[in-house]
């Protein structure tokens, strides 16, 4: 048939009629032959660096996956010869660490190695309150009777006391009436020294049967608690053994502090509850002391107690403790004071005097006090030897007092 007469034909749909199984088979195999052509024109023109996301892509039929090509056997690699292999090195078995040292051996150490200020250096502002005003007052003139009430009022002003300034200045008028003024600071000088060299007290060395227990009071804020530590650290550096007792239970900042101290210096701290019986911890503390054959122990008391009856009842219930077990505890009594109070740190030890016995005396911070005179009221009054002197924050600020030191410093002498 004739192909261009046959589109002409009224029978063209008789023939796509008998013709239906090739009019199919092309109309299936046309669009996947399209459809592969523009796949391999898309591809072909990715690959030249065509931007994919201008490409088209039409679907098309799945086509059969390759299939893996072998690769060849990787050739072995040999092996180095075994010298020629890094060894691991053996582990190296850790240093041991050098044992720590004693605490006691530490704080000896640095109470040796510490700069020592002069004590005069530490005294300046009551050598300039007391001495120095002296100096300006009497200037190069002849002791009459308007210097002797001048000098009256300048001692009486000094925190000595009144019974210690009263009895200095008749010293001055028996001996130096008429002299210069260079004589009436000799006078002073000698006459001070006397008062405190007639009770310079010494350290009592502890019982040879027992624990040399001392008991410590002052009011709070006189420096009592540091105190205790400070002379805990001074007693281990010299090789004794220490037991401190927390005796302030009304103040439970005052057993945290010597519980510090008491790692600090490598000592045993005996504490109760706070608010608990005083008397008890110290008697727990000097059965601690008396089982670990220590040398010394120190027990802390409340300062709170402002009245004699109670505080007359608190003292007498912890001695008759201590000597329970102990015959003759507490073997020393301190008193701790305050040498910035001045005239209150005499009431204070009037107090505590009138309570009980009291063996020695400390005195804190005199290195930022203009009233350290106060120590040779004290001494003059109650007869109570100042066993140490605070002059500073430091451990070995805790000094012994020495009278012609003291003196030597209080009056710029070397």
């Amino acid at each position: 048939m004739d192909s261009n007469l046959f589109w002409l034909s009224p029978d063209i749909f008789a023939w796509l009629r008998e013709n239906a199984r090739l009019v199919a088979f092309v109309l299936i195999l046309v669009p996947g032959l399209l459809a592969l052509v523009v796949e391999r024109l898309t591809r072909g023109s990715l690959s030249q660096g065509g931007d994919a996301s201008e490409a088209v892509t039409v679907s098309a039929p799945p086509l059969a996956e390759a299939a893996p090509v072998p690769q060849p056997p990787a050739a072995p690699v040999p092996k180095p010869p075994a010298a020629l292999v890094p060894q691991p090195e053996p582990a190296s078995e850790p240093a041991s660490e050098p044992a720590p040292e004693p605490v006691a051996e530490v704080v000896a150490e640095v109470i040796a190695e510490a700069p020592k200020p002069s004590l005069r250096d530490r005294l300046a502002r009551t050598s300039e309150t007391l001495v120095g005003r002296l100096g300006g007052m009497l200037g190069g003139r002849k002791v009459d009777a308007d210097l002797i009430e001048e000098l009256e009022v300048a001692l009486f002003t000094a925190d000595l006391g009144v019974a210690t300034a009263e009895s200095l200045l008749d010293r001055v008028k028996k001996e130096a009436t008429g002299a210069d003024a260079e004589r009436v600071r000799e006078i002073l000088h000698d006459a001070i020294l006397e008062k405190l060299l007639r009770v310079e007290g010494r350290q009592v060395a502890p019982l040879a049967d027992g624990p040399h227990v001392i008991l410590v009071l002052g009011v709070n804020g006189s420096g009592k608690t540091t105190s205790i530590g400070k002379l805990a650290a001074r007693y281990a550096a010299e090789g004794k053994k220490v037991v401190l007792g927390a005796g302030d239970t009304f103040r439970a900042a005052a057993i945290d502090q010597l519980q510090v101290w008491g790692e600090r210096v490598g000592c045993e701290v005996i504490a109760g509850q706070p608010g608990g019986d005083p008397a008890a911890v110290a008697f727990d503390t000097v059965k601690a002391a008396i089982a670990a054959e220590a040398d010394i122990a120190i027990i802390d008391t409340a300062g709170q107690l402002q009245t004699k009856k109670p505080l007359m009842e608190e003292l007498g219930k912890i001695a008759r403790v201590l000597g329970r077990d102990l015959p003759g505890a507490p073997h020393e009594t301190l008193l701790v004071l305050d040498s910035n109070t001045g005239q209150n740190a005499i009431s204070q030890a009037r107090l505590f005097t009138e309570v009980t016995t009291v063996t020695g005396l400390v005195l804190t911070k005199l290195d930022g006090s203009a009233k350290g005179g106060v120590i040779v009221g004290l001494a003059d009054e109650f007869g109570i030897p100042v066993h140490f002197v605070g002059v500073g924050e430091s451990i070995e600020d805790l000094r012994d007092f020495q009278a012609e030191e003291f003196v030597d410093a209080l009056f710029g002498e070397n």
